[in-house]
């Protein structure tokens, strides 16, 4: 029986295009294990969207000379066609700014209120002295005073872990334009995590199958907690759904609150798009469904503290008790997977330093699933990955075009040019049965690595068995057989043993490389959709919800999503049997090489930049 699992993708910000640093840490890995999980057999919904509240938002629509609406609109089409283009399978990518998105925000809110986890206080908040707008904790940055390490942000510090507010930083400063921030009392409510650090305990005392850096982070965490603001000095946002609040136009939820529910809402707008407004308790409230978080390191503490708190005290379950809301009791996550960075030169990718390679630009130089290769065999999965133009060409030259496109286009190429299609075996030598069973155990081993998110360890075999497949080939010298009529039946053999490696191969490869294997996939004279693709869907904002609050967007705005037909897709993690007599074509080539130059060059987007 299958079982319904939940992709959960990291929201972008819809502040700027999507440079390919975001993409190897939600986005990349989250696909290919969705695809995986739909290979397999598994209910999947894969969910997301752009974020599109809190100050950088404001700031950077001030610099551009728009309205923040004009500017989220903008920025989100762009991030749509981007992921989109990357093949990204996503059941719904849709954005924050919708009427579901504010009702259900406003619902977990009152939710968690009405059980006594909101407490209201008077904090001290950060200010820009020259503008008089309020920063963001994450937008401040400062020394530690706990450990003393440079960098850290006014949430938390990287470097030991511990929950921070921006008034505790020695040497504070913001990162938007460098002033010393001035601090002043105002009133906010607080998530109350000490009331709930029991029941978070005792839930991430049950996660030990977690990525090592993840569990420990997450778990250090717990040692100091203490309530969090969970509301902001700001214009821009969704409503603070009380009574006093809800028509304050100063006051409006956190982004990273209303960021993280985002996961909730767009699995309840996905439903009600499908027919089935229904379908969203399948993955929230069945207790065998499963939920999988894909996210950058610096995010992990909203996936691992921050919502499941939320989803906690909304069901009632911590110190104070309480009762269910109209959503039910709530799954938490059942992993929260975090990568960590992509750096260039030993930078993190960063727009506004300037140290950036856009997807957009990418792909419409190299195509998707080069950076997609790039991304799962050496991308920052458990360690920072530093990008170079010089790896990028060995990678995609030397393992994906020699390697994986040199082995279908031989085989197929000699298969089509001595039968014309996929020829009949005689009986099996112990070389070709060795071949076959490398390839056939590798379904197991490729498939554990990609159910436990160890996406390097599986594309790693997955390219053992193309190079033991090569290897294979060398060692038969089918194009010497072709010379000698008595070998006929042999050079059979052999081809189609090649062939259904090939198809193998492709099969491990479909998660990592979806457009190749397509390609793979009629070039082995076979038809119809082996591996879906995204589309854009224009839609409207006419959802219907049960307001809770107030300021909800204005109804009928049209904007776009991803969706997508995966259910009718061929592509299925098992061997599909090459068939004899399956006529082929002439192949073509695969994978481009590139020019050695770019390894020293660059492009002249992203020139390498020398000391």
């Amino acid at each position: 029986m299958s079982k319904n699992v939940l992709t959960a993708v990291a929201w972008p910000y819809a502040n700027g295009p999507r440079h390919i640093g975001h993409v190897a840490g939600f986005g990349v890995p989250s696909d290919v294990f969705a695809r995986f999980m739909r290979m397999r057999g598994e209910n999947v919904l894969m969910i997301s969207g752009t974020d599109e509240h809190g100050t950088p938002l404001l700031v950077q629509a001030e610099k551009e000379g728009v309205s923040v609406q004009e500017l989220a609109d903008r920025y989100n089409r762009q991030i749509v066609e981007d992921l989109a283009g990357l093949g990204l399978s996503y059941d719904l990518f849709t954005r924050t700014t919708t009427r579901n998105h504010y009702a259900t925000v406003q619902e977990l809110f009152r939710g968690l209120y009405d059980n006594g986890y909101m407490k209201k206080e008077t904090t001290m908040g950060a200010i820009s002295p020259s503008s008089g707008r309020t920063l963001p904790d994450r937008y401040i940055e400062g020394t530690c005073p706990i450990c003393k390490a440079d960098g850290a942000r006014g949430d938390q510090c990287d470097n030991c872990g511990n929950q921070l507010d921006p008034s505790d930083l020695i040497d504070p400063v913001s990162k938007i334009n460098g002033e010393t921030p001035k601090f002043i009392e105002t009133e906010h409510f607080l998530l109350d995590l000490p009331a709930l650090a029991n029941a978070l305990q005792q839930w991430l005392s049950t996660r030990s199958d977690w990525r090592p850096n993840v569990l420990k982070f997450s778990l250090n965490l717990l040692k100091d907690l203490r309530p969090r603001a969970m509301t902001r000095d700001i214009d821009w946002g969704v409503p603070v759904p009380i009574e006093g609040w809800a028509d304050n136009d100063a006051k409006k939820l956190y982004v990273w609150f209303d960021a993280v529910v985002g996961y909730l809402s767009s699995s309840i707008e996905w439903a009600w798009r499908t027919g089935n407004p229904d379908a969203w308790k399948d993955f929230w409230t069945d207790p065998e469904a499963v939920s999988y978080y894909f996210m950058g390191k610096d995010n992990i503490t909203f996936h691992s503290q921050i919502w499941p708190a939320e989803l906690l005290g909304y069901a009632g379950r911590g110190d104070r008790g309480g009762s269910e809301g109209q959503f039910g009791c709530l799954r938490l996550p059942t992993e929260v997977v975090s990568s960590e960075y992509l750096t260039m030169s030993g930078s993190k990718f960063s727009s506004s330093k300037g140290i950036v390679i856009y997807v957009k630009d990418f792909l419409k130089e190299f195509g998707p699933d080069p950076l997609r290769y790039f991304i799962a065999v050496a991308g920052p999965e458990n360690t920072d990955t530093d990008f170079t133009w010089d790896e990028f060409v060995r990678r995609v030259n030397n393992e994906l075009a020699n390697g994986w496109g040199n082995l279908v286009n031989r085989t197929v190429s000699m298969a089509y040019k001595n039968f014309g299609e996929v020829p009949q075996p005689g009986e099996l030598e112990a070389d070709d049965e060795k071949i076959l069973k490398l390839a056939e155990d590798a379904y197991g081993i490729v498939g554990e690595n990609l159910a436990h998110s160890r996406f390097k360890a599986g594309i790693t075999h997955a390219m053992h068995v193309v190079g033991e497949a090569n290897a294979y080939i060398a060692a038969q010298e089918p194009w010497k057989l072709a010379k000698d009529d008595s070998q006929r039946e042999r050079l059979a053999t052999v081809l189609w043993t090649a062939l259904q490696v090939v198809s193998d191969c492709n099969t491990l490869l479909t998660p990592y490389l979806p457009h190749i294997a397509q390609k793979v996939h009629e070039t082995l004279g076979r038809d119809g959709i082996w591996a879906a693709s995204p589309t854009i869907v224009e839609v409207t904002d006419d959802m219907p919800v049960e307001p809770v609050g107030h300021g909800l967007p204005e109804q009928g705005r049209s904007y776009p999503v991803i969706m997508g037909d995966y259910d009718n897709q061929q592509a299925t993690w098992q061997r599909t049997p090459m068939v004899p007599g399956t006529v082929l074509t002439k192949p073509k080539p695969l994978i481009a090489k590139l020019d050695p130059e770019l390894a020293e060059t660059g492009p002249e987007w992203a020139p390498v930049v020398r000391d």
